[in-house]
């Protein structure tokens, strides 16, 4: 179901658009971070295409923030709360585990890895609300697509392209800016419960898959790569099917979203490196993007330039120490070659 726009977006009438949204969780506190992205995914992108916006909260947004915001667009917005039992820790989980593994990741300087305060707290909420809650809202039934997008972020890039139809022509279902590695001891048994899950269910492991990306010794060990995201163009149907269905709910039966610190980022990129042919993910290396500390800038000069950049093409991401960039563009080399 593609929603109407109001009567005063234009839209060129050539213009096909796609059963997509773009999604941001986000809290009343969060409005200048909130207002600050808008604005640039609205000059940057939105106001010459017209997507909807969904902006989802564990609390009620106030009216305050809600006319503060709407005022940034004329696509159209709506505002949900997400239900209690898609965010707070479920009562099955044994506090006392979750406490001691805190407690462990606190000493250890991990970031969120404390004790179970406000923002410790949601982010392992966040994180698996991200991982298997977000899509099932109601407010994003009717959609397909969706581009995430959070507080405070840098969008540098004219987007003078449709994204969703892109991946809607293309057949991909991920879509990415920056790559790198997880930290180890967010996810010390993460890679095990999956190899118990591609023991279980071969018959969703796709022939064609992207393991390589995720491993150099054929999923013996992972090697923590991952995408990051906070910045995601994705087919929502793909979490929805019953491979990543099954993959969430193995997952939540472990308890490492609160015994340890597992992310969406990592659960995400592995279901879509192994559930799917690995061309079904794409790198959108013209989408200028920063979400501190870590940036992504179009290195080719006719790229940048097209896009009206503002970011240094010379300061990105791509290559630094820790990106895992070459590995999946090594995964395409290697099958090109093949």
């Amino acid at each position: 179901m593609e929603p109407d726009l109001p009567s005063d977006v234009h839209v060129p009438a050539q213009q096909r658009r796609a059963n997509a949204t773009l999604v941001f969780l986000c809290r009343n506190n969060d409005l200048s971070g909130v207002v600050s992205t808008i604005q640039q995914v609205e000059d940057r992108f939105n106001r010459k295409f017209g997507y909807p916006w969904v902006l989802l909260n564990d609390e009620p947004f106030t009216e305050y923030f809600k006319t503060r915001v709407s005022v940034l667009t004329d696509a159209p917005m709506t505002f949900g709360l997400i239900p209690k039992e898609h965010w707070v820790q479920p009562d099955w989980i044994d506090e006392k585990r979750a406490e001691q593994g805190r407690r462990t990741m606190k000493m250890q300087g991990v970031v969120y890895g404390g004790t179970l305060q406000t923002a410790t707290s949601r982010y392992r909420n966040m994180c698996r609300f991200n991982s298997g809650f977000f899509f099932k809202h109601e407010l994003l039934q009717p959609y397909r697509y969706y581009w995430r997008v959070e507080p405070s972020i840098k969008l540098y890039c004219d987007l003078d392209y449709d994204p969703f139809i892109f991946m809607e022509e293309h057949n991909k279902t991920y879509g990415f800016t920056i790559t790198f590695d997880e930290i180890p001891k967010t996810v010390p048994t993460l890679w095990g419960s999956v190899k118990e899950f591609m023991k279980e269910h071969p018959e969703y492991i796709d022939r064609n898959n992207g393991m390589d990306y995720l491993s150099e010794d054929h999923g013996m060990t992972w090697n923590l790569c991952h995408f990051w995201s906070n910045f995601e163009i994705a087919d929502m149907d793909f979490w929805r099917s019953d491979a990543y269905q099954a993959f969430f709910d193995f997952l939540e039966a472990k308890g490492g979203f609160y015994y340890e610190r597992w992310g969406d980022a990592p659960v995400h990129s592995i279901a879509a490196a192994l559930f799917q042919p690995k061309d079904r993910i794409h790198f959108f290396s013209d989408i200028g993007y920063r979400h501190d500390p870590f940036q992504h800038c179009p290195r080719g000069y006719e790229e940048w330039r097209r896009g009206k950049c503002a970011c240094d093409r010379h300061d990105t991401f791509d290559y630094a120490g820790q990106s895992c960039l070459w590995r999946f563009e090594d995964l395409f080399y290697m099958n090109r070659r093949n």
